[in-house]
């Protein structure tokens, strides 16, 4: 297998590297926009303006992103930083905040809106970079060369290709993580999993993806299994790290997409959304790639089984038992959610890219099926 890799982002990883974060971005101007999660902690933002103020840069702040906002949202950060003569973007927060600003860091030099970048005006060649500054959750798209984007008009999901170099650099910092606590966090490390997962058992999949995603189911199984310590922020900031890198080396797959398509229309089935689709696949990751599903039961602790596809077999109770310690439902019925209203735009994920990386043929059928299956 050929694999091409472009590793572009300088990547800084560990305890306090924020405090890096000037330096870092010195080197792209010194008049930078910060989109932040609406709602971050005061003293975090704060620690963030002062390192990048000692390394004399003017940070200018939007705040306007809650989880549910729609993404037109970005053409407020377009306006302010052109306005304030912004030379680069961090995106400070989770993967809706690392959307928003990967879009408005494409839109802003040439002054596009929103629905020119859906309609797929091409927008490869001119820039802002991006300083990515994760503090919770798996930015499935940070490494990519597309990422994907809710259309409000139709509130379908359409891929927009991402531009080589887009991000800049990553500052992972470990602290950042350690409001991370509770059933939220469970759930967020159940979902982290069942992505890991996917891209693990993608067909795209290769020795650099399985080494990269191996070491992060090995970290969210450990997470999983509880034990002493509890839930550390350092090791779920690593398997989020992990998986978003493997994932981009590899591909996400269908249960990834129909989350997407799930949460476009129904947003409020977000934080259970793609436990249950994955609980409504894994049977078939099983049958299609037995001897990695196998693997994977390993991780969740699953003890020794005489045959591979016992094994491999044996994931699908351990999940459902994950599940069930979190009080998570096989489906995602209690949201209301009618199925008529997901068949079209269920559908039109399988022109997605990710979707023809499924390590089965994925058809109309199926996505009907799974679909039925969980609403």
């Amino acid at each position: 297998m050929e694999i091409t890799f472009k590793f572009d982002p300088e990547i800084l990883i560990g305890t306090d590297t924020l405090s890096l974060a000037g330096t870092i971005c010195s080197r792209y101007g010194d008049r930078i926009l910060i989109v932040i999660d609406h709602g971050m902690e005061t003293n975090t933002l704060d620690r963030l303006k002062d390192i990048l103020k000692d390394s004399n840069i003017e940070a200018i702040v939007y705040d306007g992103i809650s989880e549910n906002a729609p993404v037109n949202i970005a053409e407020n950060a377009v306006e302010l930083c052109c306005a304030g003569h912004c030379t680069a973007i961090i995106g400070f927060g989770g993967p809706k905040t690392q959307l928003i600003a990967r879009m408005a860091a494409i839109m802003a030099p040439l002054k596009i809106t929103t629905f020119e970048l859906l309609d797929g005006k091409k927008c490869l060649d001119k820039f802002l970079p991006i300083i990515s500054i994760p503090t919770v959750g798996i930015d499935t798209f940070a490494f990519t060369h597309y990422f994907i984007v809710t259309d409000p008009r139709d509130r379908f999901v359409k891929a927009i290709d991402s531009p080589h170099k887009l991000c800049a650099a990553m500052i992972v910092d470990d602290n950042l993580f350690q409001s991370f606590s509770g059933a939220s966090a469970s759930n967020s490390i159940l979902d982290g999993f069942c992505v890991a997962v996917e891209a693990y058992c993608s067909s795209k999949a290769n020795f650099l993806s399985d080494a990269l995603l191996e070491r992060a189911l090995l970290f969210f199984g450990k997470m999983l299994k509880g034990g002493p310590g509890g839930i550390s922020a350092e090791t779920y900031a690593q398997a989020c790290f992990l998986t978003s890198l493997g994932a981009s080396v590899s591909s996400p797959g269908i249960g990834s997409a129909l989350s997407f398509a799930v949460n476009a229309r129904y947003p409020e089935a977000n934080q259970v959304c793609g436990i249950v689709l994955f609980s409504a696949i894994v049977e078939r990751l099983v049958s299609a790639r037995p001897e990695k599903m196998a693997r994977v039961a390993s991780y969740l602790g699953s003890g020794k089984f005489a045959s591979v596809a016992e094994a491999a077999n044996s994931v699908t109770e351990n999940f459902s038992r994950c599940m069930a310690s979190l009080n998570i439902q096989p489906n995602l019925k209690e949201f209301n959610i009618p199925l008529d209203k997901l068949i079209a735009s269920a559908e039109a994920i399988r022109n997605l890219e990710l979707v023809s990386h499924s390590p089965w043929t994925v058809s109309e059928e199926d996505i009907f099926e799974i679909l039925k299956k969980v609403i």
